[in-house]
């Protein structure tokens, strides 16, 4: 079989005096193209003349699968329209052409689908591209685990949910299980927001000067799901404690908008930390109305295992 590769070819070095007709054209691309003879079986009502007057979107066709089949890549495709291909079909008698998305350009589309709804703010690649189908189990977070997938499963269906707060000491996987919460709630075309609190909260201060904190604060107010990572490392003052943290959690009560939460502290640690203030002054009033929009509206679990961090 004559190569669609060397008929294309063959077509580029042609002077005008010495291009084929359009039935030799039609004759070469049914010896070279596979496609087209399928095309050609499925439909053996067609004549001659059909194919002829659809000449120019047969050999665009015949063309972009021969791309197709031989890949350079996303970045590099030659075809008209990127990652699209055109494809023959009949209407009314006649041969009609559409272009259609390849493999590789639906799994980029479903890759920025994803993105959109898996927004991040300081969190890491490895963390963001976590899955609960790569999560390590083990009897120390088999419980959290367990409760992230029903988390997973019970938000967006019109049931109240509570959020999550998973604590214990540094690399025992506790944002491993968010990023994964989060994969999963792409998949499930629900839109979340995860934040590293320290690296925000010094964001928000710089962002005072210009007044751009508002629209910031909008967004983790308004998420569907808002997962608050490594809350209480971050450098408090009673401004992000009343202004910020506060502000977030309490507008995220009122609308039932699930929050969750890792941390290096317990509860009643996180507690001890807001009440914190500059000049090392005490405001436990102030801790205790915070810690009533995260105590009441989250379900607690503990993760004491060896830091995957150093065993890896």
């Amino acid at each position: 079989m004559e190569s669609i590769s060397q008929f294309m070819q063959e077509l580029a070095k042609r002077t005008p005096r010495h291009l084929l007709t359009p039935d030799q054209q039609l004759d070469k691309m049914f010896r070279s193209s596979a496609y087209l003879q399928s095309f050609q079986q499925a439909h053996p009502d067609l004549s001659r003349d059909d194919y002829l007057r659809a000449l120019s979107s047969v050999y665009t066709a015949v063309k972009e699968q021969y791309w197709c089949e031989h890949c350079p890549g996303l970045e590099q495709c030659p075809n008209l329209v990127k990652g699209h291909r055109s494809q023959l079909s009949v209407r009314n008698g006649a041969i009609v052409s559409a272009i259609s998305p390849c493999d590789k350009q639906q799994a980029y589309e479903e890759d920025l689908r994803r993105r959109r709804l898996m927004r991040s703010y300081y969190v890491s690649e490895e963390t963001m591209a976590a899955s609960f189908d790569r999560l390590e189990l083990d009897q120390a977070n088999r419980a959290a685990v367990a409760a992230a997938i029903r988390f997973c499963q019970t938000v967006g269906s019109g049931e109240r949910v509570k959020g999550l707060y998973l604590h214990g000491p540094f690399g025992v996987g506790k944002s491993y299980i968010m990023g994964a919460i989060a994969r999963e709630l792409s998949e499930r075309n629900i839109a979340s927001l995860m934040v590293f609190v320290p690296d925000f909260v010094r964001e928000m201060k710089d962002s005072l000067s210009d007044q751009s904190y508002s629209g910031k604060l909008e967004m983790l107010k308004e998420v569907p799901v808002l997962i608050l990572d490594d809350i209480g490392a971050e450098n408090l003052t009673p401004w992000v404690r009343d202004e910020v943290l506060g502000v977030i959690l309490n507008q995220r009560v009122n609308n039932h908008l699930p929050t969750l939460f890792t941390s290096n502290y317990s509860l009643e640690e996180l507690e001890e930390h807001l009440s914190i203030s500059n000049g090392n002054r005490i405001e436990r009033t102030k801790a205790a109305r915070i810690m009533e929009r995260i105590r009441h509206y989250v379900d607690v679990y503990l993760i004491m295992r060896k830091n995957q961090r150093i065993e890896s």
